[in-house]
């Protein structure tokens, strides 16, 4: 049963604004675009996100914490991360007053309409290989532009795809077992998605359309998306392969690295990379004495740049993580079980286990008939297109940077989620290119930076602020051009930057040069 709700006065929102409105325990977000109120749900269906501290540009809002963008007038979802819709509500204006009918239980999510796989009507299979973001959100984006053939992903885990950024995060300092997975079985079961786990690709032949599998069975394809992501890379020295060293890729690695948490009083940490610092930090907090040892000497230097980097280091030392800097490991002892490690300047660790965090390489070596890059990657074009029928998306893709056309290569979660739905509208006969503005985040002992963008190489960095006091921006400018921003303490100034580079207006080097500005405002210019 529905009921009606006055929420505001007319006059209560201009033109381009939103506000948030309870109602009972629950509330809106009311909008006015155009001279139309619309009302949609208030939190982001991603982690919950007031939507009302993200930016509104033109009938598209976009969350302040990890950048999914919805439709304010139906609630759709646009972008990822999130994967599910809001709830839309209808809206009436009597008089001076904004009435919307609201229903007694508001939901905070809306799983968004799909298609039914009937073979009857299509008998095609398009297949995914890998089960990660880029895979998943294939998945769902062929479901939803109506494909009803049949979907299948294929995964060497024995899990369903689950949430890869909070393995070092979130699920790291829970004290219990948890549950890091997207979806639950029920709905890949209900909208005909098929997950095929525990199967180990051993050879795609792009020519016979076919997939080996190590068992020595096959399944062939009309279509396939390589979305197998990376695997990460081991030291090269002695004693590499002693217990208790583990690498964090998985939710098995997790699961092992928290296990032996329990059980430890001090851990190394090898690299100083997002996934090493981020889970130094998540170890930290579980009162074990951390040490990490990277070759760099200012972490996310190359990254970020020396100012973020030193910013970082100072808050891990403040929370009593040590850092071995400019040295590498020269090998780990133990008999069975590693105990110690030893570093190239010849200073001797003890450990009762170690993460090692120094990179990860694309999974590209199955393939035959495709060619692969140095790096090992392989080559898309704007469609995210390697040959005809045959798509990549995510770690193993290099792409084209359509505002430099430059080809690029980014290994973040939601640049992988981006990738899949693209290359899916793609696969089922639409003419899209890719033009998404890359995202990441990170977050260590409650202080996160947000970056958009991207650039590998910089002339200029422009603060506004300060890391020093843990609240800035930063512009980082190639060739006069702003390619990316980092922010510490702003989160709505990222999400309005991100909506400035998608519509490439970025105010220029020159004007941000002068003092700070208000960059939501240009939006509505």
């Amino acid at each position: 049963m529905k009921t009606e709700k006055i929420v505001a006065r007319i006059d209560d929102l201009q033109d381009g604004e939103m506000k948030e409105v309870s109602i009972g325990e629950k509330s809106i977000l009311l909008v006015r675009v155009k001279g139309e109120f619309h009302a949609i749900g208030s939190q982001c269906s991603h982690h919950g996100a007031p939507l009302v501290q993200g930016v509104l540009s033109g009938s598209r809002v976009r969350c302040p914490w990890h950048q999914a963008c919805f439709d304010v007038v139906t609630g759709d979802l646009q972008e990822p991360p999130a994967l599910d819709g809001l709830p839309h509500f209808d809206v009436r204006v009597e008089g001076e007053n904004v009435i919307v009918k609201v229903p007694e239980d508001i939901k905070d999510q809306r799983t968004l309409p799909m298609a039914q796989y009937d073979p009857r009507v299509d008998s095609r299979s398009f297949v995914i290989i890998g089960a990660g973001a880029a895979g998943n959100a294939a998945a769902e984006a062929l479901r939803r532009d109506g494909f009803q053939g049949r979907v299948i992903m294929v995964t060497r885990e024995s899990h369903l795809p689950y949430d890869r950024p909070q393995l070092s995060k979130g699920y790291l300092k829970q004290d219990r077992p948890g549950s890091a997975t997207l979806r639950p079985r029920k709905f890949y079961i209900d909208h005909g998605i098929e997950i095929l786990t525990n199967r180990v690709v051993t050879r795609v032949d792009a020519s016979n359309k076919a997939i080996v599998f190590n068992d020595g069975s096959s399944l062939n394809w009309d279509k396939l998306l390589l979305a197998t992501g990376s695997r990460p890379r081991r030291p090269n020295v002695p004693g590499a392969e002693l217990q208790g060293i583990f690498t964090l890729r998985g939710l098995n690695d997790a699961d092992q690295i928290k296990a032996a948490v329990e059980k430890a009083s001090r851990a190394v940490v090898i690299g100083a990379s997002f996934i090493g610092m981020e889970t130094a930090a998540s170890m930290t907090e579980w009162g074990l004495s951390v040490t990490i040892v990277a070759r760099e000497s200012i972490p996310f230097e190359r990254t970020l740049g020396k100012e973020i980097g030193w910013m970082y280091q100072r808050i891990h030392e403040e929370n009593g993580v040590s850092f071995k800097l400019d040295t590498g490991v020269s090998r780990f002892e133990g008999a069975h079980k590693v105990r110690a490690v030893v570093l190239d300047n010849g200073d001797r660790l003890k450990a009762d286990f170690v993460v090692v965090g120094i990179g990860v390489q694309p999974v590209t070596d199955f393939l035959k008939g495709v060619r692969v890059n140095p790096d090992g990657s392989v080559l898309v074009d704007k469609h995210l297109c390697i040959a005809e029928d045959l798509y990549a998306a995510g770690d193993i893709a290099t792409f084209v940077d359509w505002r430099t056309e430059e080809r690029i290569r980014i290994e973040h979660w939601r640049v992988a989620e981006q990738h899949g739905c693209v290359a899916a509208h793609n696969m089922i006969g639409k003419d899209i290119e890719f033009h998404g503005i890359p995202f990441f985040w990170t977050g260590q002992f409650g202080i996160s930076v947000r970056y958009v963008g991207h650039v590998t190489e910089w002339d200029e960095i422009i603060f506004h602020g300060d890391p020093s006091r843990r609240k800035f921006v930063a512009f980082y400018v190639k060739h006069d051009q702003v390619l990316a921003a980092a922010g510490c303490g702003h989160d709505m100034k990222m999400a309005a930057i991100a909506e400035l580079m998608r519509m490439n207006r970025i105010p220029s080097p020159k004007e941000l040069r002068g003092s700070p500005m208000n960059l939501a405002r240009w939006l509505k210019v």
